[in-house]
């Protein structure tokens, strides 16, 4: 069922200039049952395969045209009885006490959370924006004002602290999505941008930034990385030494990320989230 899914993606992808609003039949039914698999979590935009991360780069082409295939509407909930004008309706329209108890998370009033994402159960959703294609693991906190963007894929028991931005991708579709492995606290106000992979049981302290040329360099070691954080580091906000300017003088110094140590029991101590704040014994 998924391959041929996947062709009539593909195809549909080859043809999308053609794609509109009108748009009919098998290519409509696709999108539409693409977006349901990446909502309910039957699908997901990445996952880990014999130990490696593969991105099902159909899927972002299927949110695409569900995008291009969809009109824009009314969106109801606005404050002091306002609506929206958008293409992609909320993840709860329609929903009851049913639904969300069947669902087993927390939905904390003025979170936004688009169709195509799924959440698992147990997770606690605070005031905050999660785009289409995302997913978000079991017993994960969303703390407010965070931001996940498009296709991010967040893992189990991962608290994303207050303000913390996960960039999303689309396009280009070669592009990978931010990946936050299970286990891992992200601290406040932090960046992670352009297809990073955060390895399990990682700690970002807050304020920091990662982009894919972000150098992340182990202070023990010096071993520097790109694009990924090994499992179970700590690591902080840092700088390196820049070049010298034309006169001789230092030059200023560029940003990086610094692995100051490995998770330890006092870490996790800290960043341990208080287990009566997410608590869900209420949800069936």
């Amino acid at each position: 069922m998924t391959a041929h899914l996947a062709s009539i993606i593909d195809a549909a992808w080859e043809n999308r200039m053609a794609v509109t609003t009108r748009t009919r039949g098998e290519v409509r039914q696709a999108a539409e049952a693409a977006m349901a698999a990446l909502d309910s979590g039957a699908l997901r935009v990445a996952e880990r395969i014999d130990g490696e991360w593969r991105v099902h780069q159909w899927l972002k082409k299927a949110v695409l045209l569900f995008i291009r295939l969809s009109e824009n509407g009314l969106i109801e909930g606005g404050p002091g009885g306002s609506r929206w004008w958008d293409k992609v309706p909320s993840k709860f329209d329609g929903w009851g006490e049913d639904e969300f108890r069947a669902g087993g998370f927390r939905a904390v009033p003025n979170c936004v959370v688009r169709r195509g994402v799924h959440i698992g159960r147990d997770a606690i959703v605070l005031p905050s924006f999660i785009n289409f294609g995302a997913h978000i693991g079991e017993g994960t906190m969303v703390d407010s004002w965070v931001t996940v963007g498009s296709c991010a894929q967040i893992g189990r028991h991962v608290h994303l602290s207050a303000g913390v931005s996960i960039g999303g991708v689309v396009e280009p579709l070669q592009a990978n999505p931010v990946i936050i492995e299970d286990h891992c606290f992200i601290g406040a106000r932090s960046d992670i941008t352009e297809g990073v992979i955060v390895g399990e049981g990682a700690v970002i302290a807050s304020g920091t930034s990662l982009s894919a040329s972000t150098k992340i360099v182990d202070r023990d070691t010096g071993e520097v990385f790109k694009g990924r954080v090994p499992p179970r580091c700590v690591v902080v906000p840092g700088a390196l030494p820049g070049r010298n300017l034309p006169d001789g003088s230092p030059g200023p110094s560029l940003a990086c990320a610094v692995i100051v140590k490995r998770v330890d029991a006092a870490t996790q101590a800290k960043t341990a989230i208080n287990d009566l704040v997410r608590d869900s014994s209420n949800v069936a």
